[in-house]
């Protein structure tokens, strides 16, 4: 039996200027310890309890980064930690706070990433929150009671590179301050579970360097915007790949972003800048899939399911050659699974299930790996292994069948060859014969040279037999 041990955090230990205090993923009990100069605090995961000391911004000035996440930590946010001028990283996430954002952040300045997420924190957003962290690249308030409309406008955010704003409870359809003037660097947008309603926005389109777009579990209606399919996540170029990685790899560990991905929730930390990523899933979009999505060669996972989708799936879906994860379910597609689909070599996650597509389930290429019924299920006219429904025609990439289709092609080239060689025998024949036969002169002149030819041939004939005749005589004469 393992006994867990607690220990009371130090609270005379003489620390210089520029120290830092790591303690996390330990036992303590007792209050956050002041140390004025501390430029680190990191006591993540302690099992933490009580307040933040409401003299804390006042009290450890030079401090830079702060982590208190993973605790039990209860109160509100002491509003001194505006005064801290030199804080760079505040995360408080994953705790038992309460009340309202407080709105005056203003001081600031250093400020980058603040994650407050998963605490129970209530009230709205202030419009001027980047005005009054101009620094500001993350921010994570996920997880909270945090309600009403967003902001009409939400300017100088040019710097923001991740917002993430689910499981909240704002109303409303997504604003006009989602657009690539005021956020040119955003590359992750996580509204998911909220009560958004109204249309996708066009100027979700033009967010020059998007490339996860998460609007699950909301109202959502309308189609989805065609302009979607020349979004950033399309391509995103080495040089763009590599600066972004650097970037991220400072990243304090409370950045790891978790998405659903494959059916499952997924974390992602340090690789998080390689994820391309859309989920519209669990909302009530209509109308069909635009062909325009199949632009994004360089996304990597798409669901569209649990929503109110209609027509065909795009022929030119197999375009998406990096897609991984590919969930159409629980919607009103049909027609068949597109031919180009066998070309998806990354896809290793498919679900087509509750629709009503019909055809033959592909069986080559990749299809060979996505053999599990539940990926087929509930689609009535769908046919062939792994259903058990056996379809009543043959599948055009059944390699028996192309065989046979081969042998009859075969069949084919050897009758016209055939054909041809009649075809020409009776045009050479008419053509000389109905020559003759219409024109008098060249009939008389053509069988005049006929006899002339037999005549000689003849006269030929019998030179030779004279001779042949003449030398057998010389021959018995000598031997008598």
């Amino acid at each position: 039996m393992c006994l867990m041990n607690y220990y009371e955090l130090p609270n005379s230990t003489y620390l210089t200027v520029g120290s830092s205090i790591l303690l996390g993923f330990n036992q303590f009990e007792g209050s956050i310890p002041i140390r004025p100069n501390v430029t680190l605090l990191s006591l993540r995961n302690i099992l933490l309890s009580g307040s933040i000391p409401w003299n804390i911004g006042q009290e450890m000035l030079q401090l830079e980064d702060l982590y208190l996440s993973d605790n039990f930590l209860t109160g509100s946010i002491p509003p001194s930690i505006k005064e801290m001028r030199n804080l760079s990283t505040l995360d408080i996430s994953s705790n038992k706070l309460s009340g309202e954002l407080f709105e005056q952040w203003m001081g600031l300045e250093k400020l980058w990433f603040l994650d407050l997420s998963y605490n129970h924190l209530s009230g709205g957003i202030s419009i001027s929150i980047c005005s009054q962290l101009p620094s500001l690249s993350w921010l994570k308030l996920g997880g909270n009671n945090l309600s009403g409309r967003f902001p009409s406008s939400f300017p100088n955010c040019t710097s923001l590179v991740a917002l993430d704003l689910r499981e909240n409870g704002f109303s409303g359809t997504i604003p006009n301050w989602v657009n690539a003037e005021d956020m040119a660097s955003l590359n992750y947008l996580r509204l998911r579970s909220n009560r958004l309603h109204g249309e996708i926005p066009e100027q979700l389109c033009y967010l020059p360097s998007l490339h996860v777009l998460d609007l699950a579990y909301n109202n959502l209606s309308g189609p989805i915007p065609k302009c979607l399919g020349n979004g950033s996540v399309r391509m995103k170029s080495p040089g763009y790949l590599f600066h972004f990685m650097s970037l991220t790899r400072h990243l304090p560990s409370s950045a790891d972003l978790e998405f659903i991905v494959k059916g499952r929730l997924t974390e992602y930390s340090k690789i998080v800048s390689l994820v391309n990523l859309i989920d519209l899933s669990c909302n009530n979009l209509s109308g069909e899939i635009p062909e325009e999505l199949s632009n994004l060669s360089r996304l990597g996972s798409l669901n569209l399911s649990y929503n109110n989708l209609m027509g065909k799936i795009p022929e030119i879906i197999g375009k998406m050659q990096l897609l991984e994860s590919l969930d159409l379910s629980w919607n009103h597609l049909s027609g068949p699974i597109p031919p180009s689909m066998t070309s998806m070599t990354a896809l290793n996650y498919l679900n087509l299930s509750h629709n009503n597509l019909s055809g033959q389930i592909p069986s080559s290429n990749q299809f060979q790996t996505l053999n599990d019924q539940w990926i087929y299920d509930c689609n009535p006219g769908l046919c062939g292994p792994p259903l058990p429904t056996k379809c009543s025609f043959p599948s055009s990439d059944d390699p028996s069948n192309r065989d046979q289709s081969a042998d009859e092609d075969d069949d084919h080239e050897t009758l016209w060859f055939y054909a041809s060689i009649a075809l020409g025998y009776i045009v050479g024949f008419w053509a000389v014969c109905g020559t003759l036969l219409m024109n008098k002169s060249l009939r008389h002149a053509y069988f005049k040279s006929a006899y002339a030819c037999k005549k000689s041939s003849w006269s030929s004939l019998q030179f030779v037999w004279l001779v042949s005749a003449k030398k057998a005589e010389d021959v018995s004469r000598l031997t008598e």
